[in-house]
């Protein structure tokens, strides 16, 4: 356990052996018995410090027991382990080496007894190259031309290889030369190679690849040859190789070439003219394997390749020579160019194509010459399919045309070679004819209608109105027009001009004559002549017509008429809008409305108006409302001052009043937008004055005075005293300025007024009112005491 046997190496006669140390073993002792042969034992002993050790003398190719033993210092055996290996062949003999090919040297040598392959070993001072081979002969590759090689060989059987036989020596021989082979003309071959390492001499034979004729050798010491006097386009086959200072043959190197081949013969060429084109033919030459057709112009070259006797060169330019020419190629070479056919093409199409109308129904063609252009014709034809021509031999033709009408026209240029290609059809319109039955209608003041037949060629109608400040157009494809926003009071000079893309338009079509109708007046001015009679003043400019002025408002209509330049509106209502316009009639027609200028009536004054006196220096005045018055100013006015209120409502309240004095009366109603209307209306007197220091005093008899100062002696006044008790009344004779009332009782309160006495109806209620107390002697009036004034005041 722990202790193992390993070879590391086998030879034919030897077994190299390692063992690793075993703990306590003091030597080592190896056994080797031959399996197969009877009483062939080798025993050898080991060192208990030697751990590998080496067989001899051992049978080659023979199976060998292999035990070992590791022996203690007494003798006895700690550990054992055996294993089974076979030696190699017996070393082989070369009986012969020798080299055939610059690359290899091949050895023979005669079977080894329980062998199964061979390696073969070439070396070249330090480098060697290695080969196994099964039997023999055997070859050695790789190797270098022309070297000296030491050649050994060693037998393989599974347990291993065997020694080195004796070595031999042998040389390579030359490489083969590389050949660069090519056939400067169609009769000749050219060889040429690079020096080959150790070579004396060359040696090239060249022969017929299909083996006709005989071979060609040549030796030389030179790197180049030339073959002549060879058949044109046939295959050949080279050979060559070097030789040493011996006359050693080294490798060959074999290599096909065909010579170039002779010039074709019999060149044809038929030109197609529909085409522009050519097929260029010719007879087949030896060895060709394809051909090259040059056509050449000028600068320009045209090329066609093909394997046949014939190609096909498209593309041809019009009007060009071509110098033709054919070159046959084979993988040597070409052949020399034929001698070159001439070639002349038919002519281009005319250019510079001009179609001009040098009067009316007469068109003019014209061109430009062409190379090769010996004769033209010329077709122009109709829309309708009518077709003419004309031949000549310079560059213009003349045609009758019409108008409206589109001429399609082409120029062909010949000669022998046949007609040149189609070129640009040009086609010319001519110009399209003038309408006819042309009707120019107003549709309104601004706008006339214009009517016509239609006509050949017109692809757009143009409608012209010309007037003194200006033109206006209309375009349109069908045959009617509207002119609008024609100048007011013009006269037109109307045309209708037909128009094609093509020619444009026909200007030769007579016109028609329209005038429009006035222009819309313009209102300058509206002046207010009386209460209801308004003026209107416009501008006037056109002598013919005659104005109408209309004034629209919620009132009703009213109109004025007049040739000039105004008219008068009467009779309008007060308070009252209005729109007025005015419009302009002639034998042309009638204008449009003028814009409308707003006109408003003064307000209308109210009918009634009331006048109240609230206190007395205080009076209500009301009215009636007035048509069209937004707001009112009501004023009373005397020598003694005046009284005036600006109001929304149809009522005010004057203050300020002198009491018993007379007033003009007057009233302003003013619209929204100011316009103002002065009413008078009847005078107004205020009432009379109150008096002043009314005073009670007791009388006898229950009789009370009442005093007052009068505000002037021809004024009546009223007294009125009211108590609980009763309520008293006396009015004194005029001048008086006191009144007495009997059988008053006592013992009451009395309110006491002292009023002017008014011719207009009711008493006055606004003087002062004065409290007295009334006390009582007994049964008659004691004292009379003052109170002060009314509550109510």
């Amino acid at each position: 356990s722990g202790f193992s046997l390993s070879i590391y190496d086998v030879t034919s006669r030897s077994i190299y052996l390692r063992w690793p140390k075993f703990s306590g073993a003091s030597s080592y002792r190896v056994t080797a018995t031959a399996v197969n042969t009877v009483g062939h034992s080798l025993l050898t002993h080991f060192s208990d410090i030697t751990l590998k050790g080496t067989l001899t003398s051992l049978i080659p190719n023979t199976i060998y027991t292999i035990q070992a033993e590791a022996i203690d210092k007494n003798g006895i055996i700690l550990a054992e382990v055996q294993i089974m290996q076979s030696t190699a062949p017996d070393i082989p003999v070369i009986d012969q080496a020798y080299s055939k090919l610059s690359n290899s040297i091949t050895v023979e040598w005669r079977a080894v007894p329980g062998a199964t392959s061979y390696l073969l070993t070439a070396q070249d001072g330090d480098s060697f190259i290695e080969t196994v081979v099964t039997n023999s002969p055997g070859t050695v590759t790789g190797l270098k031309p022309a070297t000296l090689y030491r050649i050994t060989l060693r037998s393989i059987n599974s347990g291993g290889k065997s020694q080195s036989s004796p070595f031999r020596k042998a040389k390579t021989v030359l490489a083969a030369p590389i050949l660069s082979v090519s056939s400067p003309s169609c009769d000749s071959i050219a060889v040429n190679w690079k020096a080959v390492y150790m070579a004396a001499g060359f040696s090239v034979s060249l022969m017929r690849s299909d083996g006709l004729g005989r071979m060609l050798k040549e030796n030389t010491t030179n790197t180049s040859l030339i073959f002549t006097n060879l058949n044109p386009g046939t295959l050949y086959t080279i050979k060559a190789y070097a030789w040493n200072v011996n006359g050693i043959p080294g490798d060959d190197f074999t290599y096909n070439q065909r010579t170039s081949p002779n010039a074709p013969a019999d060149v044809q060429v038929a030109f197609n003219s529909g085409a522009l084109r050519a097929v260029v033919s010719w007879m087949p030459t030896e060895g060709a394997l394809t051909y090259s057709v040059t056509a050449s112009s000028g600068l320009l070259k045209l090329n066609c390749n093909t394997s046949s006797a014939s190609c096909m060169m498209p593309s041809l330019q019009c009007g060009s020579e071509y110098y033709v020419s054919v070159t046959a190629y084979n993988d040597a070479g070409s052949s020399k160019p034929t001698d070159a056919v001439s070639l002349k093409t038919i002519p281009c199409a005319p250019v510079n194509l001009s179609i001009e109308e040098d009067e009316p129904g007469h068109l003019l063609v014209s061109w430009s010459r062409v190379n090769f252009g010996h004769y033209y014709v010329v077709f122009v034809k109709s829309d309708d399919g009518l077709e003419v021509h004309c031949n000549t031999s310079h560059t213009q033709c003349h045609f009758q045309s019409d108008c409206g009408f589109t001429y399609f026209v082409s120029v062909f240029a010949y000669n022998k070679a046949g007609q040149s290609p189609l070129g640009d059809v040009f086609n010319y319109t001519t110009a399209p004819c003038c309408p006819s039955e042309v009707r120019a209608a107003f549709v309104s003041s601004d706008t006339v209608q214009v009517t016509w037949a239609p006509v050949r060629g017109a692809e757009l109608y143009e409608t012209r109105a010309v007037g003194w400040s200006g033109a206006v157009l209309c375009n349109d494809t069908a045959p009617a027009c509207t002119l609008s926003a024609l100048q007011c009071n013009t006269r037109y000079n109307i045309t209708v001009y037909s128009f094609s893309e093509a020619r444009g338009s026909n200007t030769s079509c007579a016109s028609e004559y329209v005038a429009t109708a006035p222009c819309s007046p313009e209102i300058k001015n509206i002046s207010k002549e009386a209460l209801s009679v308004i003026s209107v003043h416009w501008q006037s400019n056109n002598k013919e017509a005659t104005y109408i002025v209309t004034a629209r408002g919620e009132a009703g209509l009213w109109h004025c008429t007049s040739s000039g330049t105004s008219c008068t509106l009467f009779n309008l209502p007060c308070g009252s809008a209005f729109s007025v316009s005015a419009i302009a009639r002639s034998p042309a027609g009638q204008s449009l409305p003028s814009y409308s200028v707003p006109l408003e009536t003064a307000p209308c004054c109210p009918n009634d108006l009331i006048l109240t006196q609230v206190t007395e220096s205080v009076t209500n005045i009301s009215w009636s409302v007035g048509m069209g018055a937004q707001t009112y100013v009501t004023a009373l006015e005397s020598p003694k001052g005046q009284a005036k209120c600006h109001t929304l409502q149809n009522y005010c309240l004057l203050g300020c009043i002198t009491c018993g004095t007379n007033y003009t009366v007057s009233l302003k109603a003013i619209s929204e937008t100011g316009l103002t209307s002065i009413c008078t209306y009847q005078g107004y007197s205020s009432s009379a004055c109150c008096p002043s220091g009314v005073k009670l005093y007791r009388l006898g008899n229950n009789t009370i005075r009442v005093y007052w100062q009068a505000s002037a002696e021809t004024i009546n006044y009223n007294t009125d005293l009211r108590g609980s008790k009763g309520n008293f009344t006396c009015t004194p004779s005029t001048g008086l300025s006191h009144c007495d009332i009997t059988e008053i009782p006592c013992g009451d309160v009395y309110t006491v007024v002292v009023s002017p006495v008014t011719n207009q109806g009711p008493k006055l209620t606004f003087c002062p009112k004065k409290i007295y107390s009334v006390t009582c002697s007994g049964s008659s009036v004691g004292m009379v005491i003052y109170r002060g004034k009314s509550n109510a005041e």
